[in-house]
């Protein structure tokens, strides 16, 4: 179900939006540092629909980052076929997006329309190497590509190399059509896992020269397993193998971890975030979160509290 391969990529990028800059400099080419700050707004937009209720259309990222100029980007993640109707949605999406934040002055509405892509996570015959918007107005015409990122053609040492970390989740895609094979062949499934194995060396290595924190490594293994388990549904053999990999990593990430990174001032605040990030993913009881965290029951309880209201 698309909604998985959403969520998935939702969660990645608010539990840890970091890993948004590489892409972002990948798709255009920009040259953030990675220290920039990133400001995430609301998903949910209403569009005004003619004669019938507003319709909500969620989109998967609209954010902005604040470089040496502010520039605002909208990111969605598909796995369908391109069938021309993403690219209306896409639009109806920026539009809204642009009214939103669109400012009047002396009966002037100045509306700025995102910077806009899109990853794909399947590659098909007609997936093309871009979209573009062409749109006809009174006072001339205005036309610019979207650009698409394919995940399916960055191979292991592309997403390392190039810090592409947040694709990690999705790199199972570009092994689906051997599901049959993996199935059916021990040998095969044993170098499809010698290759995840592969994953989890590189991600503990970067945890231990602090590229990421082992909160961002235990998020991209959690979100591995999940992505696997949908897409491989129909492959016992496979889920089974690749599931059993994810799960161990996960146990030996243990989120107690996360808050090893050093007692230094302003560990509160960090111990906080971290448990919100886990409240609002539901898979951890109260208990464990306070035992992970190092906060007390009652400071989970309090946060659980704030969430619902």
């Amino acid at each position: 179900m698309a909604n998985i391969y959403d969520g998935a990529f939702r969660t990645i990028l608010n539990d840890c939006r970091k890993l948004i800059i590489p892409v972002i400099n990948e798709i255009f080419g920009e040259t953030y540092t990675g220290e920039e700050e990133i400001r995430f707004f609301p998903n949910e937009h209403f569009l005004d629909q003619q004669d019938e209720a507003d319709k909500e259309r969620i989109t998967d990222t609209n954010f902005t980052i604040f470089g040496k100029m502010p520039k605002k980007y909208h990111v969605e993640c598909e796995s369908s076929l391109p069938d021309g109707k993403i690219t209306i949605r896409l639009f109806e999406y920026d539009a809204q997006i642009a009214l939103d934040e669109g400012e009047v002055t002396e009966e002037t509405l100045t509306v700025t329309f995102p910077n806009t892509a899109v990853l794909y996570l399947r590659t098909y015959k007609k997936t093309p190497d871009k979209m573009k918007y062409v749109i006809i107005t009174p006072g001339g015409k205005v036309q610019y590509d979207v650009p698409i990122m394919k995940v399916q053609t960055y191979s292991l040492d592309d997403i390392f190399e190039r810090g592409l970390l947040m694709l990690i989740p999705f790199y199972i895609f570009s092994h689906e059509k051997s599901f049959p094979e993996y199935n059916s062949n021990e040998q095969k499934l044993a170098e499809l896992k010698a290759e995840y194995q592969k994953i989890l060396e590189k991600l503990d290595e970067l945890e231990r020269q602090r590229v990421i924190g082992a909160f961002d490594k235990r998020t991209i293994i959690e979100l591995s397993g999940d992505v696997v388990k949908e897409i491989a549904q129909k492959y016992e053999n496979v889920q089974k193998g690749l599931g059993d990999m994810m799960g161990g990593a996960l146990i030996e990430t243990s989120a107690r971890t996360i808050l090893n990174q050093g007692k230094s001032q302003g560990i509160s605040q960090n111990q906080r975030e971290t448990a919100l990030r886990m409240l609002k993913r539901g898979k951890m009881t109260i208990e464990e979160i306070s035992e992970d965290t190092g906060l007390s029951i009652a400071e989970v309880e309090q946060l659980a509290g704030l969430q619902t209201v």
